[in-house]
């Protein structure tokens, strides 16, 4: 009884998975970087950890992040894992908009460095996204 109180268990637990188009292409790439790190025969070789610290993240970091993957999904901006460019209108839309309901939640709440950043970038994206629709 032991044994299926453990598979109950298991049984119980749940996996979230996030099945959007670029969500993929990262746990591909991801699943590639763990199977190099791990068939990497010498201790002092290239892995990610040896590229030093990561940058800080802020507000305006994040939504410089964002922006970026709203490039890309515009087609503006090489993908620097497959290095082509490829238009995907509607994921670009729904990151346009994760901008915007992010502007929203947080009113009153930012720097006026901050509002100005997320002003602009929400400005110059919709511009964009327009102009690639139309």
């Amino acid at each position: 009884m032991g044994s299926d109180k453990g598979n109950e268990e298991q049984e119980k637990s749940f996996v979230v998975r996030d099945k959007r188009f670029s969500a993929k292409k990262e746990e591909n790439e991801e699943s590639q970087i763990k199977e190099e790190e791990k068939t990497e025969d010498t201790p002092g070789g290239d892995s990610l950890s040896q590229e030093g610290p990561l940058p800080e993240i802020d507000f305006n970091s994040f939504i410089f992040s964002l922006s970026t993957s709203a490039l890309i999904q515009l087609g503006e901006v090489q993908d620097p894992f497959t290095q082509t460019i490829v238009k995907n209108l509607p994921l670009a839309k729904q990151t346009i908009d994760l901008i915007g309901m992010l502007r929203d939640k947080t009113k009153g709440n930012l720097t006026s460095e901050e509002e100005k950043v997320i002003d602009y970038i929400l400005y110059d994206l919709r511009m964009r996204y327009v102009k690639a629709a139309g």
